[in-house]
């Protein structure tokens, strides 16, 4: 393999006294997904529109013009992808369920051909020993309920993912255990219905917008209540995912670790408070002024039904100090960049489940996303296996150091549709052909695929560590 090339974007920054490479017994190792970046079949088996489906038809919204018509065609080529999530050595895989493939209208009659292709996959699963772990929506709200209610504009459309939930549990629910509700609601509500650089790609007044996030906040408790209510509290577990890109502490002295909970928690306490402790932030609520969401009688317990565990993903951070900037956050500039131009923070990994557990105190904590977009090496990727490596380190080190973390899940199996980037960012730990679909293990692939048998990282085993 070769070596990372050397770059002062590789400097040292390390917040974090690393003294372990091993996961508690029992730690989920697995890989993610979602629906619309990987399925293809579009409107296969009666499969309904969806949001993406509309707007990657929609000229200028997509780079190329790309769409997920076929994306990695997962639909077909299932099997194959499930065999090799068991040669990587994976005991857990997260993917999302189409919404429009099981209720092409959005609500009302169910297609049994979509629940059909869903039962396979569960099916394939476990009979291979993977747990399954589907998220109930990642992004693609079927086009019909952006028609008929203005999609998250609506109560009646967080509504409805309750009974998209119940639909699901009755079918998949004895074989399912662990549950995601919703996937990063901010980018269903700020980038779809703000900046519009998401599906349906609507610029509305930061009301309107406000109002489009407590109603995803509604989505998951009506979604949440119906998991539990069709499969029984002891029997399933339910989590919500967030994505916090949160400030770090610049250094490991108490002052600057003080101001980075204080950044982070201003961040992250709009999504997380409602759900892990039935309110609103009181400073945020007040900030907001008359924009605030309109909230009904009941609505904060529903949503504030605490879950079983909160999911986590993690990608990027920043930069917080009490002695620097003047106490605001900054991006380190000779921090590395992904192909996204996001900045490589690895002690992500160690400081915000730890963070977590100290505000919301979830009884379990899974990172449900972590990864990286470089093209660099193709099947070689030294960077992405450093990326991971120096994550789970700092993970590993909060697991030590008492974070609830249960497992791990690297963001993505496959190459896939990158939504508004197309097919330009690559994620995967497997490379994918898009002209012929051929999948073939990455460097980081096989690297990862140890850790996982062995439940614990190691060396790299060549030139220097990406920190």
């Amino acid at each position: 393999m070769s070596s990372i090339p050397s770059s002062p974007l590789c400097a040292s920054a390390r917040t974090v006294d690393l003294k372990t490479e091993e996961f508690p017994e029992g730690f989920l190792w697995g890989a993610a997904t979602s629906a619309y970046q990987i399925e293809g079949a579009w409107n296969a088996d009666a499969k309904g529109e969806s949001i993406w489906d509309r707007f990657c038809r929609t000229p200028g919204k997509i780079l190329n013009g790309d769409t997920g018509d076929v994306a990695c065609d997962h639909f077909h080529r299932w099997r194959e992808d499930l065999a090799l999530i068991r040669n990587l050595n994976l005991n857990a895989y997260r993917f999302s369920i189409s919404w429009s493939r099981i209720l092409p209208n959005g609500t009302g009659s169910v297609n049994e051909r979509g629940l059909d292709f869903y039962d396979r996959l569960v099916d394939g699963l476990l009979e291979k020993g993977i747990e399954p772990c589907p998220t109930l929506f990642h992004w693609d709200l079927p086009q019909a309920l952006e028609d008929r209610w203005g999609g998250w504009r609506s109560r009646d459309t967080a509504a409805a993912m309750g009974e998209f939930a119940e639909a699901i549990a009755k079918r998949l629910g004895h074989r399912v255990k662990k549950w995601m509700t919703i996937n990063e609601g901010g980018n269903s509500a700020d980038r779809a219905y703000g900046t519009g650089k998401f599906a349906p790609g609507l610029q509305l007044s930061r009301k309107e917008v406000l109002n489009t996030r407590h109603n995803v906040l509604l989505a998951h408790g009506h979604a949440s209540r119906a998991l539990r209510d069709v499969l029984g509290r002891d029997h399933v577990e339910v989590g919500f995912v967030h994505d916090p890109w949160p400030s770090l502490p610049a250094t490991n002295c108490p002052e600057d670790i003080e101001l980075a909970k204080l950044w982070f928690r201003k961040i992250a306490s709009w999504w997380l408070d409602p759900v892990w402790l039935g309110r609103y932030p009181s400073q945020e609520w007040s900030d907001f002024g008359e924009d605030v969401p309109n909230v009904l009688d009941g609505d904060l317990e529903l949503i504030g039904d605490r879950p079983d565990f909160m999911g986590l993903n993690l990608y990027s951070a920043q930069r917080v100090s009490a002695t620097q900037n003047e106490g605001k956050p900054w991006m380190r500039s000779e921090a590395m960049r992904t192909d996204f131009g996001w900045f490589v923070e690895p002690d992500i990994g160690y400081w915000i489940p730890l963070f977590c557990r100290e505000m919301w105190n979830p009884p379990a904590i899974y990172v449900t996303e972590n990864g990286c977009a470089w093209e660099e090496g193709g099947l070689d990727d030294s960077w992405r296996t450093a990326y991971h490596r120096e994550f789970l380190a700092s993970l590993a080190q909060a697991c030590q150091q008492g974070a609830p973390v249960k497992g791990y899940f690297a963001w993505s199996l496959l190459d896939n549709f990158e939504w508004a980037a197309g097919y330009s960012k690559r994620f995967g730990l497997v490379h994918v052909d898009f002209e012929t679909q051929e999948r073939t293990i990455k460097a980081s692939g096989n690297w990862y695929s140890r850790v996982a048998k062995e439940n614990r990282i190691f060396d790299l085993g060549y030139g220097e560590q990406l920190t």
